[in-house]
């Protein structure tokens, strides 16, 4: 039986229907965030949130280093977050990523790290993920600076 079975915040929740505009009232933006969960250990390929999605990968410190994440990279996409240095069971990431691109035929894959070297082991999961599977999809990979500046943007191969 799996640690997360039983623990209501992993169950499967779709948000797509949000649409993450600015609130008038409030000036408030909402998040662009269309599921949960979203830790690569808990997602599932087979909710429909990732069913021929664009799916945007995330090195879990990305999203607090890039001002306008929401807006600029989440927006519209399917999400699940990783840190290849300090998650465990990283060959059922490989596994995971490869059971997305084959199993819910996701559009794109946008595989977004941090200039630290650990990190580029999420783009490499997501490279060995694509050369064992039997689907082929664009996959990018994106690098953030540690002061939340867009390095450089990739297409992986």
């Amino acid at each position: 039986m799996s640690a997360f079975e039983g623990c209501p915040g992993s169950s499967m929740q779709d948000f797509r229907s949000k649409n993450g505009e600015v609130k008038e009232d409030t000036g408030r933006r909402e998040s662009h965030l269309r599921q949960w969960p979203i830790q690569l250990h808990l997602v599932s390929p087979e909710a429909p949130y990732y069913q021929k999605a664009d799916v945007l990968l995330s090195a879990d410190c990305v999203a607090y280093t890039v001002g306008d994440f929401h807006k600029d990279y989440l927006k519209g996409k399917s999400v699940a977050i990783a840190c290849p240095k300090l998650d465990e069971g990283q060959d059922e990431y490989v596994e995971k990523i490869k059971s997305l691109i084959d199993d819910a035929k996701i559009n794109t894959l946008t595989v977004m790290i941090m200039q630290v070297p650990c990190c580029g082991g999420l783009v490499a999961m997501a490279e060995q993920a694509l050369h064992s599977a039997k689907r082929k999809v664009p996959v990018k990979s994106i690098v953030v600076s540690l002061q939340g500046d867009i390095l450089s943007e990739d297409w992986v191969t």
